[in-house]
């Protein structure tokens, strides 16, 4: 049995509509308590992916970290549209040490 699996995409308006054009829903928001919402209720919803620009996720790491040791959803730090922080990657790393046991991606 193949379930379909829901994807969204959270962030500034400028960078997350792009994602409506691949069938993402879409999340445009502007403050920390619209981010936190629409994350919890797209996780509520049953949304096993939500895309977070790096500025918002970075407003709402509280909200991020509760769903941390859940198996869904999976909260993946993005770029926005003014490019990256380095907030996606630094992200990505600890959670790549934290499954593997190691870092694996050596300083990159």
């Amino acid at each position: 049995i193949c379930m379909a699996t829901k994807m969204a995409a959270v962030g500034e308006r400028d960078a997350v509509l792009a994602f409506q054009a691949v069938g993402l829903r879409v999340e445009p928001v502007e403050t920390p308590e619209e981010a936190s919402h629409a994350v919890n209720a797209l996780a509520k919803e049953g949304y096993s992916i939500i895309l977070v620009t790096e500025r918002t996720a970075q407003g709402i790491e509280e909200t991020i970290s509760k769903y941390k040791t859940m198996p869904t959803p999976a909260i993946i730090p993005i770029p926005g549209a003014g490019g990256t922080s380095g907030y996606a990657r630094a992200a990505m790393k600890a959670n790549m040490e934290k499954a593997v046991g190691a870092d694996i991606l050596m300083n990159q």
